[in-house]
């Protein structure tokens, strides 16, 4: 039998630079200085300068990204922030933690990102902010939706946990709005060896804010001063230095990651699936997601055939219990359907030729059979 095709296949990855990994923990190791230092402003400066921004701020996670921003921006009680409701609870969570209310809105047929007219349907007058997730490695449509937000006095955070150093429209991941949010949670295309996170900006004040609240709102330098009500919300030098030696080859991992997507495209024509991501040039394919109304049954098949799969995500935000009274929304359709559809296939740069066949033929053997192939 023909050894599993994992999901993710972190150790791969992490055999390529196995060298660099540890030469990187054993530098920030032998600094005896875990929190703040070298290695966390070295990275912050390196990704800072990989998203166009000024500033880069580490923090403890991705949720914790967002909301730094919104408690930064006085965005709180009384307000609504639009969230496209395919998207990680983690989004909304960020939304609620602060106090304000999201409002829920559906998502693009094709890509299942949200677009300008989904967002300017649900702006009212408590509208500060709108959520712009980047999703399985695409990029919203950023300009219609900045010029609305530009119209409408709002503010555009872009969740870009899932994007790192995706483009669009000459836009790269976190480049634009307000600030954006990043996750380094191990499985993204830029993973610490555990939690972790980012806010990148070009607002000064922003970011001594967010500096200052994910460090218990000290004030400056000094360490018993507190000006604000603050947390822990820091990225420890260990994983600081981990993510900068994985930064060297983030670019050349992506480009696997769309070779990869440009084999399954073509290993899949011609099946009953449908990919959500069609931009393989630019988009940096965290997940390769396609639909199918067998979607289920495919998934039981493949795990039988040892091929790692997922769904994100199997339910909307918006009918999510942890958000009913907390959230606003209508039916929202199209997502609604989505998530009985959507199947996450293996994705990662150790991702063979011989692998994508091997789970396209998986795929194709799932359909024969159903349909006495």
């Amino acid at each position: 039998m023909s050894a599993p095709i994992p999901f993710v296949d972190l150790g791969a990855m992490h055999a390529e630079i196995r060298e660099q990994l540890d030469a990187a923990w054993t530098a920030a190791v032998d600094t005896n200085g875990f929190i703040g230092g070298n290695s966390v402003a070295t990275f912050e400066q390196a990704w800072a300068e990989a998203c166009g921004r000024r500033h880069c701020i580490g923090v403890a996670n991705g949720t914790d990204a967002l909301e730094l921003v919104l408690r930064a921006a006085d965005i709180g009680p009384g307000h609504e922030v639009i969230v496209p409701t395919n998207t990680f609870v983690a989004t909304a969570e960020a939304v609620v933690a602060v106090g304000a209310t999201p409002r829920f809105v559906d998502v693009d047929e094709d890509s299942l990102l949200v677009t300008a007219d989904h967002v300017e349907a649900a702006i009212s007058p408590a509208t500060r902010a709108i959520m712009a997730v980047h999703l399985y490695g695409q990029m919203v449509d950023l300009g219609p939706i900045l010029a609305l937000a530009e119209r409408h006095g709002i503010a555009v955070i872009e969740d870009a946990a899932q994007a790192h150093l995706a483009e669009r429209d000459g836009r790269v991941a976190g480049s634009s709005g307000l600030a954006a949010g990043f996750s380094f949670y191990p499985g993204k295309n830029l993973g610490a060896f555990g939690d972790g996170g980012a806010v990148v900006t070009d607002d000064t004040d922003l970011a001594a804010t967010i500096r200052s609240l994910a460090d218990h709102g000290r004030a400056g330098a000094s360490k018993y001063l507190h000006d604000l009500v603050g947390r822990n919300s820091r990225l420890d030098a260990l994983q600081a230095a981990i993510l900068s030696c994985k930064l060297e080859r983030l670019a050349e991992w992506n480009d696997r990651r769309r070779q990869a997507a440009a084999w399954y495209a073509e290993a899949l024509a011609g099946l009953p699936v449908t990919p959500i991501s069609r931009n393989a040039g630019v988009d940096v394919f965290h997940l390769y997601v396609v639909r199918t109304t067998s979607r289920d049954a495919l998934l039981d098949h493949l795990a039988a055939a040892g091929v790692g799969a997922g769904v994100h995500y199997p339910v909307p935000c918006h009918q999510q219990p942890a958000f009913a009274g907390n959230g606003l929304s209508a039916s929202l359709p199209i997502a609604e359907a989505a998530a009985g559809e959507i199947l996450s296939l293996p994705m990662h740069p150790a991702m063979t030729e011989e692998r994508v066949a091997r789970v396209a033929e998986a795929v194709a053997d799932f359909f024969g059979s159903r349909h006495g192939g």
